[in-house]
Protein backbone atom coordinates (compact mmCIF):
# COMPACT_ATOMS: atom_id res chain seq x y z
CA UNK A 1 0.00 0.00 0.00
CA UNK A 2 1.29 3.47 -0.91
CA UNK A 3 2.26 5.67 2.02
CA UNK A 4 0.35 8.90 1.39
CA UNK A 5 1.60 10.44 4.61
CA UNK A 6 -0.26 13.06 6.58
CA UNK A 7 -1.45 16.46 5.44
CA UNK A 8 -1.76 19.39 7.83
CA UNK A 9 -3.87 22.49 7.33
CA UNK A 10 -2.34 25.74 8.61
CA UNK A 11 -4.63 28.67 9.32
CA UNK A 12 -4.09 31.76 11.51
CA UNK A 13 -1.26 30.14 13.47
CA UNK A 14 -3.10 26.87 14.13
CA UNK A 15 -2.34 23.45 12.63
CA UNK A 16 -4.87 20.71 11.90
CA UNK A 17 -3.40 17.28 10.95
CA UNK A 18 -5.50 14.98 8.76
CA UNK A 19 -4.98 11.25 8.74
CA UNK A 20 -5.44 9.12 5.63
CA UNK A 21 -8.97 7.75 5.36
CA UNK A 22 -10.62 10.76 6.98
CA UNK A 23 -12.32 13.82 5.50
CA UNK A 24 -11.66 17.39 6.64
CA UNK A 25 -14.10 20.23 5.96
CA UNK A 26 -13.45 23.98 5.88
CA UNK A 27 -16.09 26.68 6.02
CA UNK A 28 -18.30 28.66 8.35
CA UNK A 29 -18.74 25.35 10.16
CA UNK A 30 -16.82 22.05 10.01
CA UNK A 31 -13.46 20.73 11.16
CA UNK A 32 -11.99 24.19 10.49
CA UNK A 33 -14.64 26.82 11.21
CA UNK A 34 -12.70 29.81 9.96
CA UNK A 35 -15.22 32.65 10.40
CA UNK A 36 -18.89 33.41 11.01
CA UNK A 37 -18.94 35.42 7.76
CA UNK A 38 -22.39 34.85 6.24
CA UNK A 39 -20.92 35.22 2.74
CA UNK A 40 -18.93 32.03 3.43
CA UNK A 41 -20.45 28.61 2.77
CA UNK A 42 -21.25 26.51 5.81
CA UNK A 43 -19.10 23.80 4.19
CA UNK A 44 -16.84 25.16 1.43
CA UNK A 45 -13.72 23.01 1.02
CA UNK A 46 -13.06 19.36 1.73
CA UNK A 47 -9.70 17.56 1.96
CA UNK A 48 -9.59 13.78 1.67
CA UNK A 49 -7.43 10.89 0.44
CA UNK A 50 -8.44 8.49 -2.32
CA UNK A 51 -6.50 6.39 -4.82
CA UNK A 52 -3.17 7.10 -3.13
CA UNK A 53 -3.51 10.88 -3.48
CA UNK A 54 -4.74 13.68 -1.28
CA UNK A 55 -7.43 15.86 -2.87
CA UNK A 56 -8.86 19.33 -2.33
CA UNK A 57 -12.51 19.62 -3.36
CA UNK A 58 -14.80 22.67 -3.61
CA UNK A 59 -18.11 21.47 -2.15
CA UNK A 60 -19.69 24.94 -2.14
CA UNK A 61 -22.13 26.30 -4.69
CA UNK A 62 -20.91 29.88 -5.33
CA UNK A 63 -17.40 30.63 -4.09
CA UNK A 64 -14.16 29.78 -5.86
CA UNK A 65 -10.57 29.48 -4.61
CA UNK A 66 -7.07 30.07 -6.00
CA UNK A 67 -4.70 27.16 -5.40
CA UNK A 68 -0.94 27.49 -5.87
CA UNK A 69 2.31 25.77 -5.01
CA UNK A 70 4.49 27.40 -2.36
CA UNK A 71 6.54 29.32 -4.93
CA UNK A 72 3.50 30.68 -6.76
CA UNK A 73 4.68 29.15 -10.02
CA UNK A 74 1.64 26.92 -10.54
CA UNK A 75 -1.90 28.20 -10.08
CA UNK A 76 -5.33 26.65 -10.48
CA UNK A 77 -8.83 28.09 -10.19
CA UNK A 78 -11.01 25.76 -8.08
CA UNK A 79 -14.65 26.27 -9.04
CA UNK A 80 -17.72 24.80 -7.28
CA UNK A 81 -17.84 21.04 -7.81
CA UNK A 82 -14.17 20.81 -8.90
CA UNK A 83 -11.33 19.03 -7.14
CA UNK A 84 -7.54 19.06 -7.42
CA UNK A 85 -4.80 16.70 -6.20
CA UNK A 86 -2.56 18.10 -3.46
CA UNK A 87 0.78 17.12 -4.97
CA UNK A 88 3.09 19.79 -3.50
CA UNK A 89 4.86 19.93 -0.16
CA UNK A 90 2.99 23.17 0.57
CA UNK A 91 -0.15 24.27 -1.25
CA UNK A 92 -1.58 27.76 -0.68
CA UNK A 93 -5.33 28.25 -0.90
CA UNK A 94 -6.70 31.80 -1.17
CA UNK A 95 -10.38 32.70 -1.45
CA UNK A 96 -12.76 35.59 -0.79
CA UNK A 97 -16.22 35.71 0.76
CA UNK A 98 -17.78 39.15 0.56
CA UNK A 99 -15.18 41.80 1.47
CA UNK A 100 -12.91 39.34 3.32
CA UNK A 101 -10.02 37.34 1.86
CA UNK A 102 -8.76 34.16 3.52
CA UNK A 103 -5.52 32.22 3.13
CA UNK A 104 -4.62 28.77 4.36
CA UNK A 105 -1.75 26.40 3.58
CA UNK A 106 -1.93 22.62 3.22
CA UNK A 107 1.35 20.87 4.12
CA UNK A 108 2.04 17.31 2.90
CA UNK A 109 4.63 14.95 4.43
CA UNK A 110 4.74 12.80 1.27
CA UNK A 111 4.29 15.20 -1.69
CA UNK A 112 4.02 13.65 -5.14
CA UNK A 113 6.04 16.54 -6.63
CA UNK A 114 8.58 19.06 -5.43
CA UNK A 115 8.32 22.65 -6.60
CA UNK A 116 11.36 24.06 -8.39
CA UNK A 117 12.90 27.39 -7.47
CA UNK A 118 11.59 30.22 -9.63
CA UNK A 119 14.20 32.63 -10.94
CA UNK A 120 13.78 36.22 -9.78
CA UNK A 121 14.66 38.91 -12.29
CA UNK A 122 14.84 42.68 -12.04
CA UNK A 123 12.92 45.17 -14.15
CA UNK A 124 9.22 45.73 -14.76
CA UNK A 125 6.82 43.24 -13.23
CA UNK A 126 4.99 41.06 -15.71
CA UNK A 127 2.12 38.61 -15.69
CA UNK A 128 2.80 36.37 -18.63
CA UNK A 129 3.69 38.80 -21.43
CA UNK A 130 1.71 41.73 -19.97
CA UNK A 131 3.86 44.42 -18.31
CA UNK A 132 2.68 46.42 -15.32
CA UNK A 133 3.29 50.15 -15.18
CA UNK A 134 4.31 51.80 -11.93
CA UNK A 135 0.79 53.04 -11.21
CA UNK A 136 -0.75 49.62 -11.91
CA UNK A 137 1.67 48.03 -9.47
CA UNK A 138 0.85 50.66 -6.84
CA UNK A 139 -2.86 50.00 -7.31
CA UNK A 140 -2.34 46.29 -6.70
CA UNK A 141 -0.24 46.99 -3.60
CA UNK A 142 -2.89 49.33 -2.18
CA UNK A 143 -5.55 46.62 -2.54
CA UNK A 144 -3.33 43.80 -1.25
CA UNK A 145 -1.75 45.78 1.63
CA UNK A 146 -4.01 44.47 4.46
CA UNK A 147 -3.32 40.86 3.53
CA UNK A 148 0.40 41.42 3.00
CA UNK A 149 0.76 43.15 6.38
CA UNK A 150 -0.55 40.26 8.43
CA UNK A 151 1.88 37.51 9.37
CA UNK A 152 1.22 34.01 8.10
CA UNK A 153 -2.16 32.67 7.10
CA UNK A 154 -5.49 34.10 8.18
CA UNK A 155 -8.02 36.64 7.00
CA UNK A 156 -8.01 40.27 5.91
CA UNK A 157 -10.43 42.90 4.62
CA UNK A 158 -10.23 44.04 1.00
CA UNK A 159 -10.13 47.87 0.81
CA UNK A 160 -12.91 49.68 -1.01
CA UNK A 161 -11.95 51.64 -4.11
CA UNK A 162 -12.35 54.88 -2.13
CA UNK A 163 -10.04 53.68 0.65
CA UNK A 164 -7.39 52.37 -1.76
CA UNK A 165 -7.56 55.57 -3.81
CA UNK A 166 -7.07 57.66 -0.66
CA UNK A 167 -4.05 55.51 0.28
CA UNK A 168 -2.50 56.44 -3.08
CA UNK A 169 -3.60 60.07 -3.07
CA UNK A 170 -5.71 59.49 -6.20
CA UNK A 171 -9.28 60.36 -7.05
CA UNK A 172 -11.73 57.46 -7.09
CA UNK A 173 -12.30 58.11 -10.78
CA UNK A 174 -8.60 57.70 -11.55
CA UNK A 175 -8.38 54.60 -9.37
CA UNK A 176 -11.33 52.90 -11.06
CA UNK A 177 -10.00 53.73 -14.53
CA UNK A 178 -6.67 52.11 -13.71
CA UNK A 179 -8.43 49.15 -12.07
CA UNK A 180 -10.34 48.66 -15.33
CA UNK A 181 -7.02 48.68 -17.18
CA UNK A 182 -5.38 46.08 -14.93
CA UNK A 183 -8.41 43.78 -15.00
CA UNK A 184 -8.63 44.07 -18.79
CA UNK A 185 -4.97 43.04 -19.11
CA UNK A 186 -5.43 40.01 -16.88
CA UNK A 187 -8.65 39.04 -18.61
CA UNK A 188 -6.89 39.07 -21.98
CA UNK A 189 -4.28 36.56 -20.79
CA UNK A 190 -6.93 34.25 -19.40
CA UNK A 191 -7.03 35.03 -15.68
CA UNK A 192 -10.57 34.09 -14.58
CA UNK A 193 -12.74 36.29 -12.39
CA UNK A 194 -11.81 39.63 -13.93
CA UNK A 195 -15.32 40.01 -15.36
CA UNK A 196 -18.68 39.69 -13.67
CA UNK A 197 -22.23 40.91 -13.38
CA UNK A 198 -22.92 44.57 -12.69
CA UNK A 199 -24.18 44.13 -9.13
CA UNK A 200 -21.23 42.06 -7.92
CA UNK A 201 -18.49 43.14 -10.29
CA UNK A 202 -16.89 45.90 -8.22
CA UNK A 203 -16.28 43.77 -5.13
CA UNK A 204 -15.55 40.54 -6.99
CA UNK A 205 -12.86 41.90 -9.27
CA UNK A 206 -10.99 43.54 -6.38
CA UNK A 207 -11.15 40.29 -4.43
CA UNK A 208 -10.02 38.21 -7.40
CA UNK A 209 -7.19 40.64 -8.17
CA UNK A 210 -5.93 40.36 -4.59
CA UNK A 211 -6.27 36.57 -4.65
CA UNK A 212 -4.33 36.27 -7.89
CA UNK A 213 -1.50 38.65 -7.03
CA UNK A 214 -1.00 37.17 -3.56
CA UNK A 215 -1.17 33.56 -4.78
CA UNK A 216 1.27 34.10 -7.65
CA UNK A 217 3.63 36.23 -5.53
CA UNK A 218 3.29 39.08 -7.98
CA UNK A 219 3.52 41.37 -4.95
CA UNK A 220 5.00 40.56 -1.55
CA UNK A 221 5.23 42.21 1.85
CA UNK A 222 8.67 43.59 0.96
CA UNK A 223 7.11 45.55 -1.93
CA UNK A 224 4.89 47.63 0.37
CA UNK A 225 7.66 50.23 0.83
CA UNK A 226 6.79 51.38 -2.69
CA UNK A 227 3.51 52.80 -1.40
CA UNK A 228 5.31 55.38 0.74
CA UNK A 229 7.87 56.49 -1.80
CA UNK A 230 7.31 59.76 -3.67
CA UNK A 231 5.70 59.25 -7.05
CA UNK A 232 4.81 61.50 -9.94
CA UNK A 233 1.37 63.00 -9.41
CA UNK A 234 0.45 63.29 -13.08
CA UNK A 235 -1.44 60.78 -15.18
CA UNK A 236 0.79 58.17 -16.76
CA UNK A 237 0.60 56.06 -19.87
CA UNK A 238 -1.99 53.60 -18.55
CA UNK A 239 -4.50 56.28 -17.58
Amino acid sequence: MTDVGVVTVEFAGEYFPIEAGSRFTVGREGDLAIDDNLFLHRHFLEIFEVGGLWWLSNIGSRLTASVTDSAGGVQAWLSPGARLPLVFEATTVVFSAGPTTYELVVHATQPAFRATQREVTSGDSTIGDVPLTESQRLLILALAEPQLLRDGTGMSEIPTSARAAARLGWTVTRFNRKLDNVCDKLDRIGVPGMRGGQRSFATNRRARLVEYTIATRLVTKEDLVELDRPHASGEDEDA
